[in-house]
């Protein structure tokens, strides 16, 4: 791991010295821990001492799920149950229970279903079976990631975790280095793919290579400015890694290429994944990633890009011409909202709100221009965990998020709330506001989901023809 202790600005390292695992009584590595249970472990064998293997698993320390439960949707509820058979916790109250009887979905910690730490990884997993997406266990009891991650992953089992739900790393551990290794070395391959191929120069190519270089132009505009109130974001370092994802993404990607939008959609992972490897809980200042080993920065940027690609394969209908994904949600928004607060619906209405003047934001890059990167990754965890948490729950957040507001909309015109929604209060908004609105999402997708009515209108008309006959 690594320690954020020199808060300094430094210039940015284009060719950082490669750091051997040997290295590993540097302050830069986590020390292994000692405790009884893995002294007790068997000496797992001799590995790569030069291998960065990633996330929460650094020195081949990966944590295993036993009983790990990925199943479709034909075999579990989207979202999780109330189940007295599990432990819950209760730090965020629910909602109180309405005429439909409905409850916030319960607050589930991994205490139960992390197990111990292992060492060895070619151990045969007896019973393991792709197919299912399971393990077996002695106590017989599942453990399913979805629910669990449901009501929020703890920081340092987040990188794994949304690796596993992304289907990014499978679920077989035994797999999981080689998947790594290949996967990073596939994505360095491609970089400098990108790059050899901006820089040819025969006729054909050359047209190739002058979108591609008008593409690098708009990232390199829209890079700079992603999260600049974050000390992160403005090292050079941090930089020219979300530069190149964005880039490899957009030339393996020619049927959408690069839109705007898409920069704020890397930086969970890119966060999320970085804190892997760094001691301090906060990596959001003092910790310049220039001062990382290059093997740690490939690997935080390889993994970004592969769960990039994951969610953007989940909305791709979000960036493709003309924007159709986002179209059918902004009219998918407005008439759930009309059902839900008829009120607030008329009120907009009347003022010549156009939702897709306020909400086209909130689909394009999933309401993060409206709380933090802190708050987006805790939202994250639930996305993932409903399996199409981008593509379908958000609507239900962005509805929930609206209607929020309504007693103050109510009472403002045009400009105001215009005004109101290009900045809303949310700065101070923790953790607990943010399971609070997920909740209220929850209670609006399990009214409203699989309800024809609801949807009739976002699947073949545009937000202004769908307000018009409403």
């Amino acid at each position: 791991m690594f320690s954020s202790s020199n808060g300094s600005k430094k210039p940015a390292q284009q060719e950082m010295v490669q750091v051997e695992r040997s290295e590993s009584a540097s302050p830069f590595w986590r020390g292994r821990t000692s405790d009884a249970r893995r002294e007790s472990s068997p000496k797992a064998p001799q590995r790569d001492s030069g291998l960065v293997v990633g996330a929460s698993y650094s020195h081949a320390d990966m944590l295993k799920f036993d009983n790990l439960s990925l199943s479709s949707s034909s075999m579990r509820p989207r979202t999780p149950p109330s189940s007295s058979s599990h432990k819950t916790r209760s730090d965020t109250p629910p909602l109180n229970r309405g005429s439909s009887g409905l409850a916030s979905p319960p607050r589930r910690t991994y205490t139960d279903f992390l197990s111990h730490t292992n060492e060895d990884w070619n151990a045969e997993d007896e019973g393991d079976d792709d197919d299912e997406y399971g393990y077996e266990n002695d106590d017989g009891d599942d453990f399913d990631l979805r629910a669990a991650a449901w009501s929020g992953v703890p920081e340092e089992v987040r990188a794994m975790t949304w690796q596993l739900l992304l289907g990014y790393l499978p679920t077989s551990s035994e797999r999981r280095v080689s998947t790594l290794e290949r996967k990073r070395k596939e994505y360095l391959d491609g970089v400098r793919q990108a790059f050899e191929r901006s820089g040819t120069t025969s006729t054909t190519a050359g047209k190739a290579r002058g979108l591609d270089e008008a593409v690098w132009h708009q990232i390199s505009i829209d890079v700079p400015r992603t999260n600049p109130h974050l000390e992160l974001y403005s090292y050079e370092a941090t930089q020219r890694s979300l530069e190149r994802i964005l880039y490899v993404w957009a030339v393996r990607h020619p049927a959408s290429g690069y839109v705007q939008g898409i920069n704020d959609l890397v930086t969970p992972f890119w966060q999320v994944f970085l804190a892997s490897y760094i001691t301090d809980s906060d990596v959001e200042s003092g910790m310049d990633p220039g001062q990382l080993p290059k093997p740690v920065l490939d690997a935080v940027e390889a993994d970004s890009f592969w769960c990039l690609t994951k969610l953007l394969d989940g909305i791709q209908d979000n960036y493709i011409f003309a924007q159709p994904g986002i179209q059918r949600q902004v009219a998918a928004l407005h008439d759930l909202t009309a059902r839900i607060d008829e009120p607030l619906a008329k009120h907009l209405e009347q003022e010549g709100v156009e939702f897709i003047q306020f909400s086209f934001r909130w689909m394009n890059c999933l309401l993060m221009r409206e709380i933090s990167v802190r708050n987006t990754i805790r939202m994250w965890d639930t996305y993932m965990a409903e399996e199409q948490g981008f593509s379908e729950f958000h609507l239900y957040v962005c509805v929930a998020f609206l209607v929020k507001w309504s007693e103050k909309l109510r009472k403002m015109d045009f400009q105001e709330v215009m005004m109101f929604l290009q900045a809303l209060p949310t700065r101070d908004w923790t953790e607990k506001d943010i399971e609070l609105l997920l909740s209220e999402a929850f209670i609006w997708q399990s009214l409203f989901k699989g309800s024809a009515s609801h949807l009739r209108g976002g699947s073949d008309k545009t937000p202004s023809n769908t307000i018009g006959n409403i």
